[in-house]
């Protein structure tokens, strides 16, 4: 692809910004090489103040310039957008989709043919290099074109191959998933404060704790039941913790939050 990679983003959202951002910070390609586009004047301000790249409204501009091209426009913008450029996407052009519920044959069918396309379900922890991804290969993308974009996305975080079906649970998941856990960890906030501790204090220790418990899964290996059963002492206070949040519904209500986001997705993408 060139000894420069080259990346648009048509759409220059948050999750634009925050993908960029990551990739830029991780060296793999340069300030120069992220081109993005956006009709609304506030979101390629944005974009300029998060990753030092202006942006601008014409979207062929950055398909003539880009080598990877990231639609990151709302699911329902999909369509007129990808008939607005295809005119201008060639064989060189690798095709990567983060707007959810879309899927590569959607895709693929509105695209010249033979064109390569993956399908990705980022999560906007890649901001902080921190996130969840998931990605599917279309009809006709390559082994090679696999690879980069898990290397690009494996930049600002964790990054999965699936079979495309899977995606929108992930969309469910990890897609959504951030908007969970800052829920739990504004109410774990609230608990603190209710108390006595100050708002700065108990959030930060709330953020902590949860920042930490996912670093315990992820870097032991150990089932989060048999790390919840570590912290939990016979009689003590967390499983008295433990059996207010099972009478509250807490795990029953996650799982039907996951399930109904990726209900949602399968909406979006007309498949449901």
């Amino acid at each position: 692809m060139g000894n420069e990679l080259t990346i648009g983003f048509l759409g220059a959202g948050k999750m634009a910004s925050a993908l960029a951002k990551g990739m830029i910070n991780a060296q793999l390609v340069s300030e120069a090489g992220v081109l993005a586009s956006d009709p609304v004047a506030a979101s390629r301000e944005s974009f300029k103040a998060d990753t030092k790249v202006t942006a601008t409204g014409d979207n062929r501009e950055v398909v003539r310039k880009a080598q990877v091209l990231f639609i990151a426009v709302k699911p329902d913008q999909v369509r007129e957008l990808l008939r607005e450029i295809q005119g201008e996407v060639t064989a060189n052009h690798l095709i990567v989709s983060i707007a959810a519920g879309i899927p590569t044959s959607t895709l693929e069918n509105q695209l010249p043919p033979q064109s390569r396309v993956i399908r990705v379900m980022p999560n906007t922890p890649a901001l902080v290099g921190a996130s969840a991804s998931a990605y599917a290969r279309g009809q006709t993308a390559t082994a090679q074109d696999a690879a980069l974009v898990e290397k690009l996305l494996s930049s600002v975080g964790l990054a999965y191959e699936v079979k495309e079906l899977l995606l929108d649970a992930v969309t469910g998941l990890s897609g959504s998933g951030p908007a969970y856990a800052y829920l739990l960890i504004e109410a774990l906030s609230d608990g603190g404060v209710a108390e006595g501790l100050p708002r700065e204090i108990a959030t930060k220790l709330a953020a902590q704790t949860l920042l930490g418990a996912a670093k315990m899964v992820l870097e032991t290996g150990k089932h989060p039941g048999a790390l919840k059963d570590m912290v939990t002492s016979p009689g003590g206070t967390t499983i008295e913790g433990l059996h207010q949040l099972e009478l509250g519904g807490v795990r029953g209500a996650l799982i039907d939050a996951v399930r109904a986001a990726s209900e949602k997705s399968r909406q979006l993408g007309g498949r449901s």
